[in-house]
């Protein structure tokens, strides 16, 4: 019986189809946030959620500068992942928390509480967007302060 090169590869990728792979796989820390409030089900916030940029006219006369003292990237402040929340929420959350968003579409994520809305707000957060971003709104988001699903 001849075996040829060819038959011998056949045979040989087919025995690694079947041998089984170790492979490892990380989760991102949304991801493992997210199995978590899957499986202990956590208390959140349910709020509404708005979107801002660092204009003058959409904050104060220092627009790169947030409430807490967080120096914000004028080029990309997106990237810094900050959302404001109105003060009836500050009460219950940290300046420098992290809070996992979800129910806001393409901004759900993993942010950082670092700015105060106006005192006219309550029950609701402001996610920090750039300038040329589409600002949107959304309500029954879910609002789930991290370092209690964590501990």
């Amino acid at each position: 019986m001849k075996i040829t090169i060819s038959k011998l590869l056949i045979l040989f990728f087919i025995t690694i189809a079947f041998i089984p792979h170790k492979t490892e796989i990380k989760k991102t820390e949304e991801q493992i946030v997210d199995e978590i409030i899957e499986k202990e089900k956590p208390e959140y916030h349910l709020v509404t959620a708005t979107t801002y940029s660092i204009t003058e006219e959409e904050t104060d006369s220092t627009p790169l500068l947030t409430a807490s003292g967080y120096k914000l990237d004028s080029i990309n402040p997106k990237k810094d992942k900050v959302i404001a929340v109105s003060r009836d929420l500050k009460r219950k959350l940290k300046f420098g928390e992290r809070v996992r968003i979800k129910g806001a579409g393409k901004l759900d994520g993993i942010y950082y509480v670092r700015d105060l809305m106006n005192k006219r707000f309550r029950n609701k957060i402001d996610i920090l967007i750039n300038p040329d971003d589409d600002g949107n709104k959304f309500t029954k988001v879910k609002l789930y302060p991290i370092n209690k699903i964590l501990n």
